[in-house]
């Protein structure tokens, strides 16, 4: 009898077991995404300078509210990686700083890899293992990144063309989700978190 309750146990503990999804993937990609965000909020930073010594002012202001937008995607992916009783590796990150115009191409290929490939793979994967904390806070960063993307682009434009003027002014971010705004059209609440606007940082 008593082996009988013993296997029956074990049959219960070996069924649960086997209902528990593997997190595997989305702590790498949540490791990885901690380490490109954060790289990116330094190299951005670092092409703001950059573009104010050039006399690009609205070009450094650009790079300086996404790098804003960058370091908030970190500390979002380093929660749920901490909610997964997860430590962060150590990491230095590493960047060149060239030209304002070779800058803005750097980061517009940044964001097309991050917007096309990235974190397509990287709510799949968190999708396919149920951890939903991962799938918000990748898909806030996915959006932002496109429009950051375009937001490059059209610096990037405007600078080829000696038309810096026809770029927003100023630029607004969601301290929540790292959502960014053009400073003259700026939603009431954040169209992916919905924090009031009133809470926004400004550049």
């Amino acid at each position: 009898m008593k082996k009988l309750i013993f296997l029956g146990f074990l049959s219960i503990i070996l069924f649960a077991s086997c209902q528990n999804t593997s997190k595997d993937k989305t702590i790498a990609n949540l490791k990885e995404g901690i380490k490109g965000e954060t790289t990116a909020s330094a190299k951005y930073a670092a092409f703001a300078t950059k573009a104010y010594e050039e006399g690009y002012d609205t070009i450094a202001k650009l790079f300086e509210a996404a790098s804003k937008s960058e370091s908030i995607h970190a500390a979002n992916h380093k929660k749920v990686l901490d909610s997964l009783g997860v430590q962060m590796d150590e990491f230095t990150p590493e960047f060149t700083v060239g030209t304002t115009a070779e800058n803005l191409k750097t980061a517009i290929k940044g964001e097309s890899y991050e917007t096309d490939t990235m974190y397509v793979k990287f709510i799949n994967d968190a999708k396919a293992e149920k951890v939903n904390d991962a799938v918000k806070s990748f898909t806030w960063a996915i959006d932002t990144e496109k429009k950051h993307l375009d937001f490059y682009k059209k610096a990037l434009a405007a600078l080829e063309s000696n038309n810096e003027s026809s770029l927003p002014a100023s630029y607004a971010v969601c301290p929540i989700c790292g959502n960014t705004y053009d400073g003259a059209n700026i939603d009431e609440k954040c169209a992916f978190c919905q924090a009031p606007k009133d809470n926004f940082f400004t550049f």
